[in-house]
């Protein structure tokens, strides 16, 4: 890794570390308008969006949020008593649990990607250009390190 940044590098983070807190405040402030924590509604999305193959156990779920075990159960728990989520036993293996969103959770789950994806289409050309311009900013000095 390189030792030395120049203002431009550190120009170019900071822009591209306030584009994702915009969008990020943005997601929040559309969850609590919803009744939601941030990481319920990121848990909503994360039992609906996981990649194909992937099954929506809690572990699975913990790792998509970069949270502990036990507290994805606890977001499970709460999303459950709000009839958000529920559990499923697994196929053949009856140990194993599933989550699964219920109608309810479908339904509020759309209307926030809705949003998230109208905000996207708005805000997301600003963050896809400052992450460009910071990778453009570092790659050069990458470049000339290599070639001397």
């Amino acid at each position: 890794m390189e030792a030395t940044l120049s203002l431009p590098d550190y120009r170019a983070l900071s822009e591209f570390r306030y584009q994702i807190r915009k969008f990020l405040h943005f997601s929040q402030q559309i969850a609590a308008d919803a009744g939601l924590e941030p990481r319920q509604h990121q848990l909503l999305l994360a039992v609906k969006g996981l990649p194909e193959g992937r099954h929506p156990r809690i572990a699975d779920l913990a790792e998509r949020l970069q949270i502990r075990h036990h507290s994805a159960v606890e977001l499970v728990n709460r999303l459950a008593t709000q009839d958000y989520s529920e559990r499923h036993r697994g196929g053949t293996d009856r140990r194993k649990i599933l989550i699964a969103l219920t109608f309810k959770g479908e339904k509020i789950l759309r209307q926030l990607s809705l949003h998230h994806r109208a905000e996207l289409r708005t805000q997301g050309p600003a963050l896809v250009a400052a992450l460009k311009h910071a990778m453009h900013v570092i790659q050069p000095a990458r470049t000339k390190q290599k070639r001397k």
